[in-house]
């Protein structure tokens, strides 16, 4: 996952370590869950789209909430392919949701510190 998610300075770099865990731990859960490749994979992009709100578009929680709201539409509609994430039962997705309010929702104001505050306080050196 490091090198995939270009991680280069994972050794001094308090942001990527901590968002290597997170990916990490969000891929393991997954396979705990017998997630087909496809579903690994779109719970993944989940991730991802969920952290990219929050560090780039700095949405706050209610606003990624209703993102994620609009990602999930269409999961059981069983008649068409609609929305991105079809591919998940209504069972799967009440456990994904539940897996991002315990990870990541529920720590939402410490990710808004660690992707919004100087990067010069995540740094770590050798002394």
């Amino acid at each position: 996952l490091q090198e995939f998610l270009n991680f280069e300075e994972l050794q001094t770099s308090m942001k990527e370590a901590i968002l290597l865990d997170y990916y990490t731990a969000g891929f393991w859960w997954a396979k705990e869950m017998n997630f087909s490749l496809i579903q690994l994979s779109g719970f993944m992009d989940l991730l991802n789209f969920l952290l990219e709100n929050l560090s780039d578009k700095h949405m706050t929680l209610g606003e990624n909430l209703k993102e994620l709201g609009r990602a999930m539409a269409g999961i059981g509609d069983t008649d068409s392919e609609s929305g991105d994430l079809y591919f998940f039962s209504i069972e799967q997705a009440k456990a994904i949701i539940d897996y991002l309010t315990t990870s990541l929702f529920k720590h939402y104001k410490l990710y808004e510190y660690l992707f919004h505050s100087p990067d010069e306080e995540f740094e770590i050196n050798d002394e």
